[in-house]
């Protein structure tokens, strides 16, 4: 077997855009994530999709460490000796505070947990699954799936201090920060644990038409992307980074670098 995916979470937005369209354009087996309602979100997958897809999905919540864990044990078992070729974690929530005023304790906590610690989390029970020096090459699949594992973790524009002009989101800037420092470090680590069988990136979507960016819809963002135009767009540009140039760094869905 010449690898698994993952992507997580898949219940809705740009993840189970993602997740479809990997079951759409391979036959590279998907591992995919919902907080609830496992079964329903596989159905939807599945829609419209002919063949005997090989699709696992799993109930994660990044806040319950254990829950992660389970979804490990649950890769170990059914993965043996197979390689995470490509792992798409974007867990994320905001809290909208445009003044110091409206900061709240709790909701920046939310924040920190879901945008920060989550990501951190997932990569600490997911990177053993990516493959070493030693392990043998992957084959490259035109179009969706490079010749090399690839660990991206949804970061964002917003997150950037060197592009913050305007301000506010407080808690949901300064948690998706740290997303640029977590692909960053990550890559680090993979640089001498895999050499060029794995890399980390960041990416950000863009502006994309879900329910958390529901409020932007009517003119609030200079280009809005469908969620299958974005994942099909942020998963082009994963195919066509240079491994030399293109690891650690944080990548739109132009293929334009999000500096941080």
């Amino acid at each position: 077997m010449n690898g698994f995916c993952l992507v997580t979470p898949a219940s809705r937005g740009i993840g189970f855009a993602l997740a479809k369209h990997l079951l759409q354009h391979t036959n590279t087996p998907v591992v995919a994530t919902a907080r609830r309602d496992c079964e329903g979100t596989r159905q939807r997958l599945l829609d419209g999709i002919p063949g005997d897809k090989n699709l696992h999905v799993l109930p994660v919540d990044v806040t319950d460490e254990s829950s992660i864990a389970a979804l490990a044990a649950h890769i170990r078992h059914h993965f043996r000796n197979t390689p995470l070729r490509l792992a798409l974690t974007m867990p994320g929530v905001l809290h909208v505070e445009k003044s110091p005023a409206q900061i709240d304790a709790e909701n920046a906590l939310d924040s920190f947990k879901v945008n920060t610690l989550g990501p951190l989390l997932l990569l600490k029970h997911l990177t053993p699954f990516l493959p070493t020096r030693s392990s043998p090459s992957l084959k490259r699949m035109e179009g969706c799936l490079p010749g090399h594992a690839v660990y991206a973790m949804m970061a964002a524009r917003v997150g950037s201090i060197s592009d913050n002009r305007l301000g506010g989101w407080y808690s949901y800037r300064a948690s998706k920060a740290a997303v640029f420092q977590l692909a960053k470090t990550l890559d680090a680590y993979l640089q001498a644990s895999s050499g060029e069988r794995a890399m980390a990136v960041a990416l950000h979507p863009g502006t994309v038409r879900t329910d958390f960016t529901r409020e932007f819809w009517d003119g609030g963002a200079r280009e809005m992307l469908e969620p299958d135009e974005a994942a099909a767009k942020l998963l082009q540009v994963l195919c066509e980074l240079d491994m030399a140039y293109g690891r650690g760094r944080c990548w739109d869905w132009r293929g334009e670098e999000v500096v941080p």
